[in-house]
């Protein structure tokens, strides 16, 4: 007799930090923050009845304003201190599908994830909550953060103090690869660089913890591949490559 299982997934379940994690935890204990449920609400920039999920009451943000991001994601918000970024797919899918999903969990996933670091310590900005409503068969999706007083770090390279950008993004990565997070999409164009010279990462759709082992080597392919496309002086990806891979894995 055949008998269909339907397959639930799994909230990603972060797992202990390593011993040597070098950032200082913002949150002892890693709990998350309650999120606050309001169905019907109307999200800056967008339309309105999304079922949100936030931290923090958002209804005073005010009016939305169109980012220009010319590394990153089209579609950005910002409003007052919040960035509200629509999911959207890439490459060839984005031409049948540009932004429906089949379920909401892929956005309530990201925030566990996105929690877990900002929680950790890890240089990253704050994660807010999510929002999601029904588009015909799926779902479309919105997730907030916390505003950043940075710049997408391409705009940095060449410029003074550079070398310290790069050692920074091989620091991060080696965090995110000593705890098995693996994040797919994690490209040259989410890292931004702040006033003070800070790096902090961004976008962790689809991430997941999963067996460390190649990790960095895998983190390291998909940021050569974004350097090249994105230009980067040879000089830089070598720099980037002795940083991140100098050490045994």
């Amino acid at each position: 007799m055949y008998v269909h299982v339907h397959h639930v997934p799994v909230p990603p379940k972060p797992p202990k930090l390593p011993n040597n994690w070098p950032f200082q935890l913002r949150k002892e204990g890693g709990a998350n923050r309650k999120l606050e449920s309001v169905k019907g609400a109307s999200l800056p920039g967008f339309d309105e009845r999304w079922h949100l999920f936030s931290v923090e009451d958002i209804s005073g943000a005010g009016g939305g304003m169109s980012l220009d991001t010319p590394f990153g994601r089209g579609g950005l918000v910002q409003a007052g201190s919040y960035i509200f970024r629509p999911y959207r797919r890439g490459g060839l899918m984005a031409r049948f599908n540009s932004g429906t999903y089949s379920s909401p969990l892929r956005f309530e996933f990201e925030f566990i994830v996105h929690e877990a670091l900002w929680n950790a310590g890890f240089p990253t900005v704050e994660p807010i909550g999510y929002a999601y409503r029904r588009h015909y068969l799926g779902y479309k999706g919105v997730f907030i953060t916390r505003a950043a007083d940075a710049h997408p770090w391409p705009l940095h390279w060449g410029r003074s103090g550079s070398s310290g950008h790069i050692a920074q993004v091989a620091a991060l990565i080696r965090a995110l690869a000593s705890w098995g997070l693996w994040a797919p999409d994690l490209n040259a164009g989410n890292f931004i660089v702040g006033a003070n010279g800070q790096v902090l990462a961004l976008d962790w759709d689809k991430a997941m913890w999963t067996i460390k082992w190649g990790l960095r080597k895998r983190y390291w392919a998909r940021l050569r591949r974004s350097l090249v496309k994105l230009d980067a002086p040879q000089p830089m990806i070598e720099e980037m490559r002795h940083e991140l891979m100098d050490d045994k894995l």
